[in-house]
């Protein structure tokens, strides 16, 4: 058994602090200290790329920069390393989507993976000129997909549906390899166009017997289809070489936040039409109405998985907090409920990448559940930020 690992690009900046933002947020609220210019994004995806990692995520949304022109631009900047881009559909056509994907394919052949955002903000929707509720949105992915799939088998499709219409569609170029198609969503809409379309089903990390439920969900409906779904996750991570450095970072975290800021943050994320956000604001909601957020491990949920991200921060609001073995538990927990592909991050993005990559790789690849092969290659002497892992 070999996991896929994945890191994250943070096309709206980097931080040593929790960045705001994201899922719905207002645009230009999540703003890190480091700029997020191609040369930053291309040092942490090289870095990924040396450490064996599959792909790094780049997000969408009016919060961050445009992930197919940023990665476009990274890609040329690395060798190996996959891209797995967020995108919208029905805020471009579907045959457009498709020939962007092709191209991409063409000049970074295996390179593109695609992560189907459908949107849970009406208001952040309305501001691309998408006026459908999230109803609706889900049944036009549904009606997208197909479409997509149809052109990228080399078909000439003419679709008259409810959301999509196309006459005499084709592609002069069709992709190769078709790019896998990454999902999520907590709804019982998501769960159904999960089930027709995705290859990779994505949660973000409730605890894993809560993940297990969902992939038993997710896995009946795919069979009721003829499909069978993998499984990945979303989760932050702070790992060091001791349980105690990990959970003294998270306090150092929680440290630059305060009552006023988390308050606006979490009111905004109330809004949010998304199943899976009112999950990730139910796993501290307790805490932000007694006081006790400010304890680091008044926010550990399940072992080692950390709650605190999410005060500020939409979208992924957990993490995995610990030694570098106890990082590696967790994770094997969530490989045994079905996941097989782990999509990860950390403030800062690069220093927090050396970290896992020399701390939990190696302890991953001891257990077999990575393999390394493509990580050997790393230099990590010399390194002024982060000690070698014992």
């Amino acid at each position: 058994m070999s996991l896929k690992l994945h890191w994250f690009l943070p096309t709206y900046g980097d931080s040593r602090f929790i960045v705001g933002g994201g899922h719905g947020q207002p645009a230009g609220i999540a703003r890190g200290d480091r700029d997020a210019s191609i040369g930053y994004l291309s040092s942490i995806a090289r870095a990924a790329e040396d450490f064996g990692f599959t792909a790094a995520l780049t997000p969408a949304g009016a919060w961050c920069e445009d992930a197919w022109l940023t990665t476009a631009m990274v890609a040329r900047e690395t060798e190996r390393l996959g891209f797995l881009v967020a995108f919208r559909p029905g805020l471009v056509s579907p045959t457009l989507a498709a020939q962007m994907a092709a191209t991409f394919t063409k000049h970074a052949p295996g390179r593109l993976l695609l992560n189907v955002v459908t949107g849970g903000e009406s208001a952040e929707q309305r501001a691309y000129g998408d006026h459908l509720d999230k109803a609706a949105r889900y049944a036009r992915s549904d009606e997208f997909l197909s479409v997509v799939r149809r052109l990228w088998a080399g078909e000439t499709v003419t679709h008259r549906g409810e959301h999509i219409t196309v006459e005499e569609a084709t592609l002069a170029t069709l992709p190769d390899p078709v790019p896998p198609i990454y999902f999520g969503g907590s709804s019982p809409e998501a769960g159904t166009v999960a089930a027709h379309h995705s290859d990779v089903y994505l949660t973000w990390g409730e605890p894993p017997a809560a993940v297990a439920t969902k992939i038993d969900w997710i896995r009946g409906l795919a069979a009721q289809q003829g499909r069978t779904v993998t499984f990945g996750v979303r989760l932050h991570v702070i790992t060091r070489d001791t349980s105690e450095a990990a959970w003294a970072e998270a306090g150092r975290l929680l440290e630059a936040l305060d009552a006023d800021t988390i308050a606006h943050i979490q009111e905004g994320l109330g809004r949010s039409e998304s199943t899976g956000q009112a999950s990730m604001r139910a796993l501290h909601e307790q805490n932000r109405a007694d006081g006790s957020w400010q304890d680091p491990r008044a926010l550990e949920i399940v072992p080692n998985l950390w709650s605190g991200v999410g005060l500020v921060r939409g979208g992924a609001g957990t993490a995995l907090v610990g030694s570098h073995s106890e990082v590696a538990d967790l994770i094997a927990e969530y490989a045994a409920v079905g996941v097989d592909e782990f999509v990860l991050s950390g403030y800062p993005h690069l220093e927090e990448l050396y970290w896992f990559g020399e701390g939990v790789v190696p302890e991953l690849t001891r257990r077999g559940l990575f393999d390394d092969r493509l990580s050997r290659s790393i230099t990590t002497s010399g390194t002024p930020f982060v000690p070698a892992a014992r």
